[in-house]
């Protein structure tokens, strides 16, 4: 083994067992917020809210709640972010902030400017560093650790627009990537500043035979379809006749079940699946071993978490909160809940709801499972489908039906109220005989679903589409490539670019 394989191994061994004497606890998270606000408190947000009092205040975290409202991108653009993207200091967070990371979003929205500060990267790195040394329990081969990790994510190449730096967040953490880990990732900084994905792809492929891959980390989708693609050029029988040593896959973004069907199609060898769970705010969680359901999250790395129950006494039915204050702590939280996931951030964000869906799957040891988007929530006549449910059910009916599903989408037709399925797939013989048996599932997981199925809602609709066209529809808005996701409840106005979309492939 090269000695830089020897070095990561021996480093993961030391930093797992660092690890795994930490006690996670919540007088951490109070001590996170203590330390954002008293970092914050001179700056115009901390003044306007009064953070001076408050580091005094022996109610720390009910004070924090009841003095600051909560917010989302739009409420906190429009109140204080506008202004620091302006070059505003001291607005939301101490100094000037001079990188923003612009969200991939969902398809058809315009990208959002997300604040990334130095205290930020910091807990990137050590996060990065710690996800790492969990490889350690993974019993990988040898050579594992002497072969290079293929990170498959966003232009590094960075924009300046006014007096800031923008761009994917993968491109302003490379930039203060160590060289310790440089040498250790592809693709490289050629490739990896590419914008266009087709060429970013094509050049992938192109530089796959000379390149020893033991890690594979990115969005599932367009991670198998680079393997695909390599596998169909060199006319291989799996990824493995290229790459021997490819024995672990960090994915993140999407529910992977879908996927893996495709993945093990395409693999010679078992593959360690390992989720992640970050974003342009923030890196919250990772999965620390195959056997986890759920994954860690991370509670002393400079993010106060908050959680809002998602029902109808918290939320109205577009998904907004009633309550501008009202959120729990990680103390007060049960098991099997969908709550919406509240942070307050070291890059200057306020208990700022970023729009996701959490499940508690271990209160004790705070093991989490993204259940679905607060947008991406199914109701059109009170059947409250979360995506969790929407995803379990696709699951169950692919495995019952022998399917493979790489891609599908919900749009809602309000004129017949019923739900219309667009499924990504090459696998299905009987698509009526899917979809009844994909309705049954949904009547099993939702009660409420099965009461609206017999008085209100009608019987849903299919279409059946080759993966390929969900893709397409990415490229031509714009949204291809790495950092991007299919969404899976369309809005009114993604729906409407979809339907004109899959009508002219007819």
């Amino acid at each position: 083994m090269p000695i830089i394989g020897k070095i990561l191994k021996t480093s993961s061994k030391i930093q797992f067992q660092k690890n795994s004497k930490v006690k996670r606890e919540y007088k951490s998270q109070v001590r996170s917020l203590f330390k954002l606000i008293d970092f914050a408190k001179d700056t115009n947000f901390g003044s306007k809210y009064g953070f001076n009092d408050m580091i005094t205040n022996e109610g720390l975290v009910s004070s924090f709640q009841e003095n600051v409202p909560l917010t989302n991108y739009d409420l906190f653009y429009g109140d204080w972010l506008k202004k620091s993207i302006e070059g505003k200091k001291n607005h939301t967070w101490p100094g000037k902030i001079k990188h923003y990371a612009l969200s991939s979003g969902a398809s058809g929205l315009p990208s959002k400017r997300i604040p990334v500060t130095a205290q930020m990267i910091k807990s990137f790195q050590k996060t990065s560093v710690n996800q790492i040394a969990t490889l350690h329990q993974l019993n990988l081969g040898d050579k594992v650790f002497s072969s290079k990790m293929l990170v498959i994510g966003g232009s590094s190449k960075l924009k300046i627009v006014d007096k800031h730096l923008e761009g994917d967040l993968s491109g302003i953490l490379k930039k203060h990537t160590s060289y310790i880990y440089n040498p250790l990732t592809k693709p490289g900084k050629k490739i990896t500043e590419l914008t266009n994905w087709s060429e970013k792809l094509e050049q992938l492929v192109i530089k796959a035979p000379s390149w020893d891959i033991g890690i594979i980390a990115g969005v599932p989708s367009w991670c198998l379809l680079l393997m695909e693609k390599i596998i169909e050029v060199y006319q291989l029988k799996t990824i493995h006749d290229m790459w021997p040593n490819f024995e672990l896959f960090i994915h993140g973004g999407v529910f992977i079940d879908p996927y893996i069907k495709k993945l093990d199609s395409i693999s010679s060898k078992k593959i360690n699946l390992l989720d992640t769970y970050l974003s342009s705010e923030g890196y919250f969680a990772y999965q620390t071993s195959p056997e986890k359901e759920g994954m860690q999250l991370l509670v002393e790395n400079g993010i106060f978490y908050e959680f809002i129950p998602f029902t109808l006494d918290y939320f109205d039915s577009d998904g907004n909160f009633k309550d501008l204050h009202f959120a729990l702590t990680l103390n007060q939280v049960q098991a099997g809940i969908d709550y919406a996931m509240v942070i307050t951030t070291n890059a200057g964000l306020w208990r700022y709801m970023i729009g996701d869906l959490v499940q508690f799957i271990d209160v004790n040891t705070y093991e989490i499972k993204i259940s679905g988007r607060i947008q991406q929530y199914l109701s059109l006549v009170g059947e409250h489908l979360s995506l969790n449910n929407i995803n379990t059910a696709l699951k169950n009916t692919n495995d019952q039906l022998g399917v493979d599903l790489l891609e599908f989408c919900i749009v809602t037709d309000d004129k017949k109220a019923r739900h219309c399925w667009y499924i990504g797939s090459n696998t299905i013989q009987d698509k009526f005989t899917y979809l009844e048996q994909l309705d049954e599932e949904l009547m099993r997981i939702n009660d409420d679903y099965k009461t609206c199925r017999k008085y209100n809602l009608s019987h849903p609709k299919i279409v059946i589409l080759d993966p390929s066209v969900f893709y397409l529809f990415l490229e031509k808005i714009g949204k291809s490539g790495s950092q991007n996701k299919f969404p899976r409840v369309l809005s009114k106005s993604q729906a409407k670019k979809w339907t004109a979309f899959v009508e002219k492939l007819k």
